[in-house]
């Protein structure tokens, strides 16, 4: 688990772990810990704090591919944000 400073619309997640074989970003608020999972539209899930709407993680699902694609990862949590893949490179360690 690498300490980062990645910033995702109003969320800043200070923790990240990349599998680049299965090519999921696991982003964390804080050290991670249990919570309650939510899929997003965009086929995501954000984990919140047990019984709260307080975010303390997010797990992106094919991470590179919208990057490679858009340019940009876009992700309900709730409302509709979304991440530039220089946001991101930090965390996904491009080159």
């Amino acid at each position: 688990m690498e300490a980062v400073n990645i910033r995702i619309g109003p969320l800043t997640f200070d923790h990240a772990d990349y599998d680049a074989d299965g090519d999921v970003l696991y982003l964390h608020i804080g050290e991670p810990q249990p919570g309650e999972g939510e899929e997003t539209p965009e086929g995501h899930l954000v984990r919140f704090a047990p019984g709260t709407q307080r975010i303390i993680g997010l797990t992106v699902i094919s991470a590179r591919h919208p990057l490679s694609r858009d340019g940009r990862l876009i992700v309900t949590v709730p409302e509709t944000v979304e991440a530039s893949a220089d946001d991101l490179t930090p965390a996904l360690h491009f080159a």
